[in-house]
């Protein structure tokens, strides 16, 4: 390593949750100094690399930029390491596309209102929708007994009912969110945590 050269940062990924991006890498060691690292884009329209709000920075993350927070879009991101006049080689990353590599948290349950044959789920979704989406929650039930099926029931309002229940039976309930986008692409969410309530008696 010629004294002009560092190391190039290593695990360079895009973490993408919700659509909400960052750019992510590992440290770079050195005997002294404090290395820096500057972080460039370019969008598959532009074939030019451009910098990002991050430029000589000292954290080991870089969030994206308003500016390139259309879904749709096509980016390639670079980073390197910088220690006074010594910089490392770019290290690239594989095109990133947030309507096909985000990954979509669980739907936030709000409320549940328990009667003795329904419970009453009222839900948000995990992130701002766009025009062009469509959002389905799929909710899998089940009775909390040593052998039982799960039931699954699909919907697309944020406010729905899980019906013909038996009184004073503890039911099961996880949710997944499926979002349709403007290109007819589907992507599917994580699943909630399951939750447990009983019946009441009627």
């Amino acid at each position: 390593e010629s004294p002009l050269h560092l190391p190039a940062p290593k695990d360079v990924m895009v973490y993408s949750y919700n659509f909400r991006s960052s750019l992510r890498w590992s440290p770079v060691k050195v005997d002294r100094g404090l290395v820096l690292y500057t972080v460039h884009f370019k969008t598959g329209a532009f074939n030019e690399w451009d910098e990002m709000n991050c430029t000589r920075i000292t954290q080991t993350e870089c969030s994206f930029p308003m500016s390139l927070k259309e879904r749709r879009w096509t980016v390639v991101l670079r980073v390197r390491a910088e220690l006074g006049q010594a910089t490392s080689d770019w290290v690239q990353t594989d095109p990133f596309v947030a309507e096909r590599n985000t990954t979509i948290g669980p739907p936030k349950v709000n409320k549940v209102i328990v009667s003795s044959d329904s419970l009453l789920l009222s839900v948000t979704p995990p992130f701002r929708s766009e025009a062009g989406d469509i959002l389905r929650y799929h909710v899998f039930y089940w009775e909390n007994a040593t052998s039982t099926t799960e039931k699954e029931a699909e919907t697309s309002s944020t406010l729905f009912k899980i019906e013909n229940l038996k009184e004073l039976t503890l039911y099961c309930f996880r949710i997944q969110i499926a979002l349709t986008t403007y290109s007819d692409r589907q992507l599917l969410g994580l699943q909630s945590v399951p939750e447990c309530h009983r019946t009441t008696i009627s």
